[in-house]
């Protein structure tokens, strides 16, 4: 079982069931949190459209939200798209001259935005205009369209996809990092009670240990273990049910579910240095799924590394796995 950044339709729905309705009950990334309250404060003061927003950072850990929630903050409704979904000119134009005043535009995936629609956008953002090519060519014409103030909200995994000149027009530029134990475990108290099930403590502790610093994560086995508890006819999800699901997912202590230990298992039977192509092949994943999922939490906990000629297993990851770590040339550097 794999928690990618792309969840299923019913999960989706149950995730933004327990999506938080104001800022107050954001729970986590405090800073950004203060610094969103206080900017979308100062706009409705001036009555202004916020500053554009760009929210990196890895799968799961609340850009959708915190667009809703800049949208909530601001009175305004959300327009929602995705980098994919805007393949040429005339799809964002018509998204575009569509908006109201100081409506928000979330583009989930803006990385992957085509680099002229990129340049596209910028008249937009700036002068609150487009240009719209009516016959291409030598001898076009293009006709100049106005677009209401508004917000764009973009969020990225992948920051460093994009240019320069579209990164300086962000006037909001926030950076979400794993979420600490404490706080994933608050997450779950409050969203257990917001399903109308009892979530012990201890149980919670166990599953916020396991969930990657990752709300995302977090609720589907809050969900896998809720099932559990309610076959079992528990009362409540208590320590027992919490390790028991958590066994049966096949997701260890330090988090790492089967394909991340498929991932290292491939490093190691390889020995040497691997390519990204060649480990997503190796593996059956995309190499999107493998640079934005599952090596930023292999990284963290020091089983792998990123090196000039590929990724490699470190010590650490021997012995996660039960192997015993080869020997070192001499004269050749530890690993990681």
């Amino acid at each position: 079982m794999v928690f990618h950044d792309q969840p299923d339709p019913n999960e989706r729905e149950f995730d933004r069931s327990l999506r938080p309705g104001t800022f107050a009950d954001f729970v986590g990334q405090e800073q950004i949190r203060d610094n969103l309250r206080i900017a979308i404060a100062a706009a409705r003061e001036r009555s202004e459209p916020l500053d554009h927003v760009l929210l990196c950072g890895p799968p799961g850990l609340g850009k959708t939200t915190l667009a809703h929630l800049i949208a909530q903050g601001m009175g305004s409704d959300l327009v929602i798209t995705s980098g994919p979904a805007l393949g040429a000119p005339k799809d964002l134009a018509g998204t575009l001259t569509r908006l109201k005043r100081n409506q928000v535009l979330f583009i989930d995936e803006i990385h992957r935005l085509p680099k002229a629609l990129e340049e596209y956008l910028y008249s937009a953002m700036e002068d609150h205009a487009i240009d719209v090519v009516l016959d291409p060519g030598p001898s076009g014409r293009s006709v100049r369209l106005g677009v209401q103030p508004f917000t764009l909200v973009g969020a990225t995994t992948r920051e460093g996809l994009l240019t320069a000149a579209f990164r300086s027009r962000f006037g909001i530029l926030e950076r979400l990092e794993p979420y600490p134990h404490k706080d994933i475990e608050q997450i779950l108290l409050r969203a257990a009670v917001r399903l109308g099930v009892t979530l012990e403590p201890a149980a919670a502790q166990l599953c916020a240990e396991r969930s990657r610093g990752t709300p995302r994560m977090s609720l589907r086995i809050l969900r896998r273990v809720r099932d559990l508890a309610q076959v079992q006819q528990k009362p409540a999800i208590d320590a027992a049910a919490a390790t028991e699901g958590l066994l049966r997912l096949r997701i260890d202590h330090l988090g790492l579910e089967e394909v991340d230990r498929k991932l290292l298992r491939a490093l190691i039977q390889r020995g040497d240095a691997i390519g990204l192509k060649t480990l997503a092949a190796m593996i059956d994943e995309a190499e999107d799924t493998l640079e934005d999922v599952l090596e930023p939490h292999l990284i963290r906990c020091d089983l792998l590394a990123r090196t000039p000629r590929g990724r490699v297993a470190t010590p650490r990851a021997y012995e996660h796995l039960g192997l015993p770590a080869p020997a070192k040339a001499p004269g050749e550097l530890p690993l990681g």
